[in-house]
């Protein structure tokens, strides 16, 4: 299933060096995250969620780092969610402001970041992926 949902999303491609896509995945449609997201409980891997809006500055601010980040910690799985494309997910994971970060591990949130904090992620993601 990990194949197939694979080719379902998109990858952004930010900062990523040439010729390598970067492993921010970007999701469009609630079911598919749904089932990305159930799938995930079985796995310990870390999850980066980036809630973001294109309207928003400090998102815009966040992607460059976030696409290294997804460069550097491949033993981590980053995510875009845009909280306008996706309000009901937003709403599920009671995201109120943009950026917002999540980090979950087997379905549980583990950290929260609000606002455009590139050091405080980075210490989080090496905190608990773990």
């Amino acid at each position: 299933m990990g194949a197939d949902l694979s080719a379902m999303v998109d990858r952004a491609n930010g900062a990523a060096p040439p010729g390598k896509r970067s492993q921010v995945i970007a999701f469009h449609s609630s079911s598919v995250w749904k089932m990305h997201f159930e799938a995930s409980k079985e796995s310990s891997k870390l999850l980066v969620i980036d809630f973001t809006a294109t309207w928003c500055g400090p998102c815009r601010y966040m992607e460059p780092a976030l696409n290294v980040f997804a460069d550097t910690y491949t033993d981590v799985e980053f995510i875009k969610i845009d909280v306008d494309e996706l309000p009901d997910v937003a709403r599920e994971f009671r995201v109120e402001a943009m950026p917002t970060f999540l980090l979950i591990k087997r379905g549980k949130e583990v950290d929260r970041i609000v606002g455009a904090k590139k050091d405080e992620l980075q210490k989080k993601i090496e905190k608990h992926r773990v």
